[in-house]
């Protein structure tokens, strides 16, 4: 009986000790991640309690939490919530958070171990948690400029600033409008949730970071960096640019979009062929570089890794792991398995401009505490070298004879260079294809590089897409800047 006893009480023991353990555990490691679910209700109720800081433009919020009458205290407001939307994300009771909302809420509620020295103030002078402020990059004028110019059509725009990698405007079309989903009234909440989620459109995804798409003919600028940098290839160097060109392995040639040779010649030069962006001159390229040399230079460019951790689900760009040739030269020319984000192709054209130096992209400028002491302050940072200054100043050359001379003339900007490069993809007969553009500028001393997706783009020639649909608001996102 004893015995019994005995065992009985050490089983206690341990089960009490466990319990001990696990409660230690949960408030010393894991505190922060429960807090931080978007399901806990009880953490929930108390944040919205909360005087949540500010998302800042400069010194204007774009998102901003103002005293309610009601039991949560706050409500979280959004100025212009369409345009910035992509970006801040929404602040929800029922469905939590998204954008810059979700990825920096702890410096926006004040509970981040950086501001624990400002929280245990608060609690010694009997003062209400108070969350921080995040300022972020973008350039109000350019992004204002980015998403009106995408208009009713279904697209992104991203500029970049390329000297820092500092993000000046990150648009999508359609958009959504978080003061919905932040509305207090949880009935309304539920029924502009439920309208979101169900569109066809996807509103609440930003096509700018989260979305993949085949990058066509812009991407024959990374193509373009990888000749010239292999040492075989200068920018009067002759290819093979046929009407069609005929592949190994398959009876089914690489067409030029007008079915004509290129620029009038056979043996177009790379710059040419850049030019008037000619299929055949860079599947023929691509061929004789090899998969390898193209998945490289992508590398190098910022494919196969995840930029910009300040959003959630941003999309990682992917080049093919081991095409055959035919699927080779496919992948050349942006089509096949490449898929690439508009911010992907933003850092493209960014590292081209800026010497062939790719800088790290980043959203968030600094973070402060309600005393506006600055907590974090964000520092430009190199991802890659990925082409020589020399091969840098060579694409730059050719870019600015695409927007002078070729297929990007829509993209021109009067007294000033501009170094662009259209595309159309399409992934199937069934579908419209996607309009690209891409450039900076000014191609002497960039201050912007932009890339832009129209998607169900209703014509299909890449000298007319991109130039037609995509050049343009690329055009009115560099003037905002430009002008300033």
């Amino acid at each position: 009986m004893n015995s019994a006893i005995r065992r009985l009480a050490v089983a206690a023991i341990i089960l009490m000790l466990a319990l001990m353990a696990n409660s230690t555990y949960l408030q010393a490691f894991r505190s922060n991640e429960i807090n931080g679910r978007n399901d806990n209700k009880r953490v929930r109720d108390s944040q919205f309690s909360v005087n949540r800081g500010p998302i800042l433009i400069g010194s204007t919020p774009v998102a901003q939490s103002k005293p309610s009458n009601d039991s949560y205290k706050y409500q979280r407001t959004y100025a212009s919530g369409p345009v910035y939307a992509p970006v801040t994300g929404y602040y929800a009771y029922v469905f939590g958070r998204g954008g810059i909302e979700l990825t920096m809420n702890s410096e926006l509620n004040g509970s981040d171990p950086s501001m624990a020295f400002r929280r245990m103030i608060d609690v010694i002078s009997n003062r209400p948690q108070q969350g921080g402020s995040v300022t972020l990059t973008l350039n109000a004028a350019a992004q204002q400029a980015a998403y009106s110019g995408l208009g009713k059509q279904t697209g992104a725009v991203v500029a970049i600033e390329p000297k820092t990698g500092r993000i000046l405007a990150m648009a999508t079309t359609p958009s959504y409008d978080p003061n919905r989903l932040a509305s207090h009234d949880l009935k309304k909440a539920a029924a502009a949730w439920d309208d979101l989620t169900k569109d066809a459109d996807r509103p609440l995804s930003n096509r700018a970071a989260q979305e993949l798409y085949p990058p066509g003919s812009t991407f024959k600028l990374v193509t373009a960096a990888a000749a010239l940098s292999s040492g075989k290839y200068t920018p009067e160097t002759k290819t093979n640019s046929p009407a069609e060109l005929v592949l190994p392995q398959t009876t089914v040639p690489l067409v030029n979009e007008d079915h004509k040779n290129c620029g009038g010649s056979n043996n177009a030069t790379l710059t040419v062929a850049l030019q008037w962006s000619c299929n055949t001159a860079f599947g023929s390229v691509g061929l004789a570089l090899g998969p390898d040399a193209l998945r490289e230079q992508a590398a190098k460019f910022g494919f196969g890794a995840r930029p910009l951790a300040e959003l959630p689900s941003v999309a990682t760009s992917q080049f093919p792991g081991d095409p055959n040739e035919p699927q080779t030269a496919q992948s050349a020319i942006g089509q096949f398995d490449v898929r690439a984000t508009p911010l992907q192709m933003a850092m493209v054209a960014a590292g081209i401009a800026n010497k062939g130096e790719v800088m790290k992209p980043y959203l968030v400028q600094n973070v402060k505490t309600p005393d506006l002491k600055t907590v974090t302050e964000t520092k430009p940072e190199t991802l890659h070298q990925a082409v020589t200054p020399e091969v840098a100043a060579q694409l730059n050359a050719m870019m600015v004879n695409v927007v002078n001379n070729g297929t990007g003339k829509p993209g021109r900007i009067d007294g000033i260079q501009v170094a662009g490069k259209t595309g159309t993809a399409q992934t199937s007969k069934d579908r419209p294809p996607f309009a690209w553009f891409t450039a900076f500028a000014p191609a002497d001393d960039p201050k912007i590089a932009v890339a832009v997706l129209v998607e169900k783009a209703d014509v299909a020639r890449d000298d007319i897409a991109g130039g037609k649909l995509a050049a343009p608001i690329a055009k009115k996102v560099m003037e905002a800047v430009l002008n300033q």
